[in-house]
């Protein structure tokens, strides 16, 4: 049977991130996605000005309709949030939760050692409640920190620092952290797996590009691979050269990848030749 997905996050309708990203990246895993929009955006924020139509009030009833149907998800994937809608968020999935349902977490709050725009510390505080929901959580090092309640470190850290940032997740209740984001001194960019039994470190060449919307590719295919049944160290591994081949294109296209997102468009084919071996 198809595996389906339900993600719950915005709608940028200018600028590859979020659902924009989500949907077609799901869907090239052979998955059906499912979107709950929490908001539609003329475009996203890095953009000059946007507008924005909060969706706040429709969630529970989308979810209501869908009582009497199939509304079997094989996981619930959670992308950027506003406050007031944390616990909405919580109690809907607490609601379509199966025994054999993942939940996965992307705090989508913050980097670069700080909160994006329109975001107060109380965000945090709700953030941490949702993330205790969560099978997968997978923060970037500035949204780990802010859970954490540590300070973001200003230079570069041994992995020492990034174990133990996530055992205090873990020892906070979380079950599995996925940390993206780590600088290495090889000039690499490394990703750690952590849950209180074991952890796992990988690390690849660092790309030189500052793209909006990366995470959230990189999000959707890493839980489409975790959806299928992949081992932790393929689903990242996938996910990652997914990602990589998006940023190449948009390079190649001197695209403005901070306004426009990542060409994931050209990078769908190479996703779909790798899923076939």
């Amino acid at each position: 049977m198809q595996k389906r997905i339900l993600t719950i996050q915005d709608y940028s309708c200018l600028g590859r991130c979020s659902l924009t990203v989500a949907l077609p990246t799901i869907s090239a895993y052979g998955i059906e996605c499912v979107g709950i929009p929490t908001a539609v955006l003329s475009n996203h924020t890095q953009f000059e000005s946007w507008t924005f139509s909060d969706l706040t009030n429709d969630l529970n009833p989308i979810v209501k309709k869908w009582e009497k149907y199939n509304n079997h998800f094989d996981t619930i994937y959670t992308g950027y949030l506003s406050t007031n809608q944390v616990d909405i968020v919580k109690d809907i999935i607490k609601s379509l939760k199966k025994d054999n349902t993942l939940v996965f977490i992307d705090p989508a709050m913050a980097d670069n050692g700080k909160l994006y725009p329109g975001f107060a510390s109380n965000h945090v505080t709700k953030m941490k409640e949702l993330c205790l929901l969560g099978d997968i959580v997978k923060p970037n090092v500035t949204e780990a920190c802010l859970l954490a309640g540590i300070d973001y470190p200003t230079e570069d850290k041994p992995l020492s620092f990034y174990l133990e940032l996530c055992n205090k997740l873990i020892t906070s209740g979380m079950k599995c952290i996925i940390l993206t984001g780590i600088k290495c001194e090889d000039n690499k960019l490394g990703i750690l797996t952590y849950s209180k039994d074991k952890y796992d470190f990988v690390s690849y060449d660092y790309v030189n590009a500052s793209l909006h919307g990366t995470g959230d590719l990189f999000s959707s295919a890493l839980a489409s691979g975790l959806t299928l049944g992949f081992d932790l160290e393929k689903s990242i591994d996938v996910a990652h050269k997914y990602v990589v081949k998006a940023i190449e294109a948009t390079q190649s296209d001197g695209l403005d990848g901070i306004l426009y997102g990542p060409e994931f468009e050209k990078a769908i084919p190479y996703l779909v030749g790798l899923l076939a071996k």
